[in-house]
């Protein structure tokens, strides 16, 4: 258990300096990540740690990322990207394996050892691209949506060449050991032996679960955990979700990167969709580190400069091939500027899934243990020269123009208003904006009043507002305005508190409670405070003089003369109150009290004219017999017309 401690503690401690160090100097997280691994990598050797099986277990966080990934694409979203997944993603496959396959056969590897290498280098690293396009902010790009319906194919892809893999064994193999690399599968198989149209079968049927149970099994599933309304159990069923599905897939020897995928999409329209993804970021971004850090580790030095010429000849190689084909089909696609580079760089190297590939091509007997150990240090090499790129993108490449955005991806604009709470006060709230035409995104944490909603077909989605991280995921970033109209004053304040000071061009909307909760909220930074009874109390007094006789319209303006007024009282009392002090000790609230208090009475009770201005003329016109009064009085403007 202590060597286990000093591990964990040596991958933490190597992370936390090494990230932050290489991310000051604009290297990126990915590259920060692999640098640790290969620094830390001597004190492995000597715990003696299996690196390899380290890397099978972080590879989960690649599933988590797509799982991440396929929660934000809607299947109408999808189905608009069929031409970019079967033409782009599918060309760019076919392609590569042909040239590499040419390539390896002309300098003397035998066919079907050509294509094994082939498939291993078609495939491009899904963690390191996606990772560093969402730190750049580059995903939503052209570019970067090119490039992850590229990943996508890829991740799919991996079905078919795990299948055809074994057909390409050499006998010679055979009988030589496999080595300490392990099949990527597990030891239980559903379809292990089977025939062909029973394997078919059986990965349809499991396929055809993960969507089923996404569609019919996961709104009720959900609603019945957060009932219990406790945070941790959420977290678990969320890694339970992702888990469970992964399983799934494994049994039928499926990736279950794409498994995930396939659910995250099923999931995409749901209510809880916010809060998985808050739920399962930080296992994915810790997995995703430890997966990058065993990369670094994983490099054997020894090997790399026995055999350095040849390691950085096949690694140039390899990029070069792929960099050529990504570049010609940029071209055929129409990609322009900086968009085509960032997809012909950045999609250059070897992926995770080639070590996959590579232990299962040994453990089938399709290429030598030797030809894996040289072809790892090639995978690893590419996927440390990625960031590189990146930032070679990032600094010469992105000042040039890039292709103008199509009407259709700017979704940012569709829901610039974020509401946080959907009951008695946001929900009038929303309504009103929704019957305007505005598209609202709202987040709520009850999940009784989630399904009341649902069944008036009011899109809400579950959530706990409070976490910055389901803020984030719900666009708050990019959004315009934020309605805060939950019901706990605390949270209340620390939520516009957060708001100020991350989003100062966030226009933040605030549910107050009280009278001190406006100050509190004011001093927090809000300058548009909403309190929850004062305008349901001003029409309440508006009903009262009336009923005492007085004249509707009339009646009307005074409680507008008391609004403006007491709206001054509160900006004045807001900036001598203190917190920490109580108000009937607070010398200084109490004096400004006295004064506006008095102040607001004087105008309230003295006398003014009947119309203010022309546009109060609309409301309801006074009597014959008012404006009679009026002149008598001396209280008719002399500029109002006879019209009235």
């Amino acid at each position: 258990m202590t060597q286990v401690f000093l591990i964990a503690g040596l991958f933490l401690l190597a992370g936390t300096i090494v990230v932050p160090l290489a991310t000051r100097f604009k290297l990126g997280s990915v590259l920060g990540y692999i640098f640790a691994g290969i620094l830390i990598s001597p004190l492995l050797s000597i715990f003696k740690v299996n690196v390899k099986t380290l890397q099978h277990f972080a590879e989960f966080g690649v599933v988590m990322m797509l799982f991440l990934v396929g929660l934000e694409l809607q299947p109408k979203t999808l189905w608009k990207m069929k031409s970019k997944l079967l033409g782009l993603g599918g060309l760019q496959i076919l392609l590569t394996i042909v040239l590499l396959g040419a390539i390896s056969t002309a300098f003397g590897l035998p066919f079907k050892t050509a294509l094994t290498v082939s498939f291993i280098f078609c495939l491009s690293s899904t963690a390191i691209v996606l990772q560093t396009l969402n730190e750049k902010g580059l995903l939503s790009s052209d570019g970067g949506k090119d490039s992850f319906s590229v990943l996508l194919v890829q991740d799919i892809a991996v079905i078919p060449m795990l299948a055809i893999i074994p057909l390409l064994a050499i006998p010679e193999l055979a009988d030589h050991a496999v080595g300490t690399l392990e099949p990527p599968h597990s030891s239980f198989s559903l379809v292990h032996g089977l025939e062909a149209w029973q394997r078919g079968g059986i990965t349809l049927f499991a396929i055809a679960s993960v969507i089923l149970g996404g569609v019919l099994l996961s709104r009720p599933f959900f609603r019945f955990v957060a009932s219990a309304k406790l945070r941790e159990v959420l977290v678990a069923t969320a890694l339970l979700w992702v888990v469970g599905i992964s399983s799934i897939m494994s049994l039928v020897e499926l990736s279950p990167a794409l498994g995930t995928f396939i659910a995250g999409v099923v999931l995409a329209n749901s209510e809880y969709k916010h809060q998985l993804e808050t739920d399962i970021e930080p296992f994915k971004g810790l997995l995703l580190g430890l997966f990058f850090i065993t990369v670094g580790a994983s490099i054997d030095f020894k090997l790399f400069f026995d055999e350095i010429f040849m390691v950085i000849f096949l690694t140039s190689g390899v990029m070069f091939v792929k960099g050529f084909v990504l570049y010609i089909l940029s071209r055929i696609f129409k990609m322009q500027g900086s968009n085509r580079w960032l997809f012909t760089l950045g999609l250059a190297q070897a992926g995770e899934f080639a070590f996959v590939l590579l232990s299962f091509s040994v453990s089938s007997y399709a290429i030598s243990k030797e030809l894996a150990d040289l072809l790892m240090l090639v995978v690893a090499l590419s996927m440390l020269l990625t960031p590189g790129l990146f930032i070679f993108h990032e600094r010469y490449l992105s000042k040039k123009p890039t292709s103008p955005k199509r009407d259709d991806d700017k979704i940012d604009e569709e829901h610039p208003i974020i509401i946080a709470g959907h009951g008695r006060f946001g929900g009038v709230v929303n309504r009103l904006l929704r019957g305007l035409g505005y598209k609202t995104t709202v987040l709520d944490y009850s999940y009784n009043q989630l399904e009341v909603l649902r069944k008036f077909d009011i899109e809400v989605y579950y959530g706990d507002v409070t976490r910055h991280d389901l803020l984030l995921s719900a666009g708050i970033d990019q959004a315009k305005i934020f309605v805060i109209a939950i019901d706990n004053r605390k949270q209340t304040t620390e939520l516009v508190k957060y708001c100020t000071k991350n989003f100062p061009n966030l226009h933040v909307i605030a549910r107050a409670f009280d009278r001190h909760h406006v100050y509190d909220l004011y001093a927090a930074g809000c300058r548009d405070i909403i309190r929850e009874c004062f305008d349901s109390s001003v029409r309440m007094g508006r009903s009262t003089l009336e009923a005492m006789g007085m004249h509707p319209f009339e009646a009307e303006r005074k409680t507008r003369s008391f609004v403006e007024t007491d709206q001054e009282m509160i900006r004045a009392l807001a900036t001598v109150y203190d917190p920490n002090i109580p108000v009937s000790e607070n010398k200084e609230y109490i004096a400004t009290m006295n004064k506006v208090r008095k102040a607001t009475e004087s105008i309230l009770q003295g006398s003014h004219r009947i119309f203010g201005n022309r546009s109060d003329r609309g409301w309801v016109p006074p009597t014959k017999k008012d404006v009679e009064t009026a002149i008598k009085e001396g209280t008719l403007a002399s500029n109002t017309t006879g019209e009235a």
